[in-house]
């Protein structure tokens, strides 16, 4: 081992602490207490608070993420974590044969529903769309929760502030 490695990681390790913004506890409580209105891990929330500068103010659910029935209703434990979340927009993007009205109608826990991008759109595509459903909101505060790759493009795509496997939302 070289000589003063000791000292080096010491120096490094102090020097990276004192970069390191000391919040006040107010803040973390203030964070914690958000992350659990949006229904998301502490750990994810800060992760895209900290990507984005941004608060989350949209969470945009996929129709797989959603497990939609054929009837277009998501199921009852789904349903009650998506009509849980509070200070945020719930948006979905569903694919055929789902109606983005029917599912909005039937769903009232959903704020707004799109139709979902095709496989085969290009992303500029993919991007107008999920704009289109989510207006005036900031892209940078919008959350997919998904479950495939396809929707983990369209975070990037839409330039959206992150996303979250469904599993991992919905604790499945």
């Amino acid at each position: 081992m070289d000589k003063g490695r000791g000292w080096r990681r010491y120096a490094w390790g102090r020097a990276r602490a004192e970069l390191l913004p000391k919040m006040p506890i107010e803040v973390v409580r203030r964070r914690v207490r958000r992350a659990r209105e949006l229904g998301i891990d502490y750990k994810a929330y800060a992760g895209i608070r900290a990507a984005t500068g941004r608060d989350v103010i949209a969470l945009l659910f996929s129709d797989n993420a959603l497990r939609l029935l054929k009837s277009g209703e998501v199921p009852e434990g789904r349903a009650e974590a998506v009509a849980a979340v509070r200070g945020a927009e719930r948006l979905a993007l569903v694919h055929a044969p789902h109606e983005p009205g029917e599912v909005e109608a039937i769903n009232v826990a959903l704020d707004r529903v799109g139709r979902a991008p095709g496989f085969t759109a290009r992303w500029r595509d993919v991007r107008g769309q999920i704009l289109q459903l989510t207006g005036t909101l900031p892209a940078d505060g919008v959350v997919v929760i998904g479950e495939t790759f396809l929707e983990r493009e369209w975070c990037e795509a839409a330039r959206l502030a992150g996303y979250l496997p469904a599993d991992r939302y919905f604790g499945t």
